[in-house]
């Protein structure tokens, strides 16, 4: 029950900040800051800011309430991991640490699921037998 309660904390905290504090200003910029948002990959400043919103801002909602948790988790750690290793890649440690910890976070997500208390568990429950 505390490995799932620990979890609960883990998948809201991060998942509540993130969009919330960077995923929500994003969206609402997007007009605004997509022809000058950075471009790490080469596909274009519109598309990389779209995928940043939809990891940022949906998969974080997503994975908040336990809904296919460890899919949604894997794009927001990428993201996350792009803005560690690219984004930030000269910027002093103290600028990327929290992108780094916030990677952290939702690798460990992907990794351990979510938890009891999700509605992953409520959908997707295996029978005992």
């Amino acid at each position: 029950m505390w490995n799932d309660l620990g979890l609960l904390v883990l998948r809201v905290s991060f998942g509540l900040s993130m969009a919330f504090t960077h995923g929500l200003d994003k969206l609402t910029g997007y007009s605004k800051q997509a022809s000058t948002f950075p471009d790490p990959l080469g596909i274009g400043p519109e598309i990389s800011m779209a995928l940043t919103v939809f990891a940022e801002f949906i998969c974080t909602l997503s994975l908040s309430i336990g809904f296919l948790t460890r899919i949604t988790a894997i794009p927001v750690a990428l993201t996350m991991l792009i803005a560690v290793g690219l984004i930030h890649a000269s910027d002093p440690w103290s600028t990327k640490e929290l992108a780094f910890l916030y990677f952290a976070a939702f690798l460990s997500v992907a990794l351990l699921g979510p938890g009891k208390f999700s509605l992953d568990a409520l959908l997707f429950k295996k029978k005992k037998r």
